[in-house]
């Protein structure tokens, strides 16, 4: 059984999804990969259930009623693949703005020696490409604020793009994960540090998407900002042992 499972939530992504799978699928490596799809009305879990009867054994599919948010979505993918153990788990998007080539990156990254893995686009500058400025000053702040009010030494802490080792999500204690959007990534990279765990940053280019609709609003961005300080003040009466 591959070592590797990538794991994308999808809402409305019929114009990428079958790209990226057969993307992902012609990769050097072998992964397999979870779409969970939040009940799209324009058919991408039909896409996906249609391209299982040509990769049967690396293509699966969790269907949901509604949107839940980004981040229950992740929880459930990430509960599915230690199941399976799998030892090393991957989550991005299903648009294109991740290369599914960085994968390898990543994976490689953790075989080297971290815990997890960030695609980031800010450990060597601004690396955004068709962003408008207003949402990549946005998105470099939040990262800055990020840093100042937790003091975790991460550069692109809002990022979408990463590989975890099991034993890191089977540490976590993942039902206390508490943020649906946004805020999620913040969480994640934020208590894995206060486990212990090595994260490490590899350098990536981000694409803005190029087909389908971004699911980014003003109103995701604000539930960072408060949430943030939120998780750290909480995090005070917290014990995170060490993995």
């Amino acid at each position: 059984m591959p070592d590797s499972i990538v794991i994308i939530p999808t809402y409305n992504e019929k114009e990428n999804i079958e790209r990226m799978i057969r993307k992902i699928f012609s990769l050097p490596h072998d992964f397999h990969l979870l779409i969970i799809d939040d009940g799209s009305p324009d058919g991408t879990s039909t896409i996906v259930k249609n391209l299982m009867n040509v990769y049967p054994e690396q293509l699966f599919i969790v269907e949901r009623a509604g949107k839940q948010g980004l981040g229950t979505a992740y929880i459930h993918g990430f509960k599915w693949a230690i199941e399976r153990h799998y030892d090393y788990i991957f989550e991005m998007d299903a648009d294109f703005s991740h290369n599914p080539d960085d994968l390898l990156k990543l994976r490689q990254a953790c075989i080297d020696g971290a815990d997890a893995a960030i695609g980031s686009r800010y450990s060597t500058g601004v690396n955004v490409v068709n962003w408008p400025m207003s949402r990549v000053l946005m998105s470099y702040f939040a990262s800055v604020y990020v840093r100042f009010i937790t003091g975790i030494d991460v550069a692109d802490s809002t990022a979408g793009f990463m590989c975890y080792k099991r034993k890191v999500l089977e540490t976590i204690e993942l039902d206390k994960i508490k943020f649906v959007g946004y805020a999620f990534q913040i969480e994640m990279k934020y208590t894995t540090v206060k486990h212990g765990f090595k994260l490490v940053e590899v350098p990536i280019i981000f694409i803005n998407r190029t087909l389908g609709t971004s699911k980014m609003s003003s109103g995701i961005f604000g539930e960072a900002i408060f949430g943030v300080i939120k998780m750290k003040l909480n995090s005070i009466f917290r014990k995170y042992p060490e993995g």
